[in-house]
């Protein structure tokens, strides 16, 4: 019992035991011991602060403990002091250092936050963002260019942009076509946009799994599957035929191209149906 009490309290030169009661020992020896204990853990604790980081904790923290434990068999009574007060300060250190990254960590999150929220404030032309699409949805169909572009409205795809690569560029119809160019790493995929800027290039999304009627490619099977689970506006190019399609709420339908600008504009511009988009959903 008396070994347990002392492990924990540590500073057996500063205290003794004595039936059942805690005997501060006033003396100068013991002043002595703690100062030195104090010294040394102060220089012992420079050197920390200058190589911390994980690995050096968990070494830190090893030697510590079994500094504590050595101390104890050969009663050294000044190295138990130091020791037990390098253990403690050091882990409130640690502590305070992983505090100190998550209150880091918070603070970006917050960061990230305002930018989404300043960002989504901003005003943006959005009928010469419309005509920008319109020219280079013409240009692909017209070369027989496959394209798939994805708006999005009130869901975010964040967990869709992670399948692929971000670019954060601003739209452009000589952009577009360079990235759906046969032969380009990026030409396979969707390309996701968020107002007025490019998110994301080569995005995978899972194809519908509902029978369609005639002959669909894998570009319009993924423009349906992703109109199943949220209300964006898919613009799919066949790269056979050159055919422009639309893709929303789980339907696709083909537009064509003296009619694409007054169609996609309607389709942004639609409110989304919850209740429907539920429904797909279950």
């Amino acid at each position: 019992m008396r070994l347990a009490v002392l492990l924990i309290v540590g500073l057996n030169d500063m205290f003794e035991i004595i039936n059942n009661e805690f005997v501060f020992n006033n003396n100068a020896l013991t002043w002595v011991d703690f100062a030195l204990s104090i010294v040394i853990f102060g220089l012992f604790l420079f050197l920390f602060l200058k190589v911390v980081h994980r690995k050096a904790a968990i070494i830190y923290f090893s030697v510590c403990s079994g500094l504590v434990f050595l101390s104890w068999m050969f009663s050294l009574r000044l190295l138990w002091s130091f020791a037990l007060i390098a253990q403690i300060s050091g882990m409130s250190l640690f502590a305070f250092i992983n505090i100190g990254e998550v209150r880091s960590l918070l603070a970006n999150s917050f960061k990230s936050k305002n930018v989404r929220k300043i960002e989504e404030e901003r005003v943006f032309d959005r009928h010469a963002l419309y005509l920008k699409i319109n020219d280079a949805v013409m240009s692909l169909s017209k070369q027989k260019i496959g394209a798939i572009i994805t708006f999005e409205k009130s869901v975010p795809l964040n967990d869709m942009i992670k399948t692929g690569t971000v670019l954060n560029a601003p739209v452009t119809p000589e952009l577009l076509l360079t990235i759906f160019y046969p032969g380009t790493r990026l030409h396979d995929g969707a390309v996701v946009i968020r107002r007025d800027f490019i998110l994301a290039a080569s995005v995978y999304y899972t194809p519908t799994t509902k029978p369609l009627t005639g002959k669909y490619g894998s570009r319009h099977r993924a423009a349906i599957g992703i109109s199943e689970v949220c209300d964006a506006v898919t613009v799919v190019v066949s790269e056979e035929t050159g055919r422009i399609s639309i893709a929303y709420q789980g339907e696709l339908t083909p537009v064509i191209p003296d009619n694409f600008l007054r169609v996609f504009e309607e389709y942004m511009f639609t409110k989304t149906d919850d209740a429907k988009l539920e429904d797909k959903e279950e």
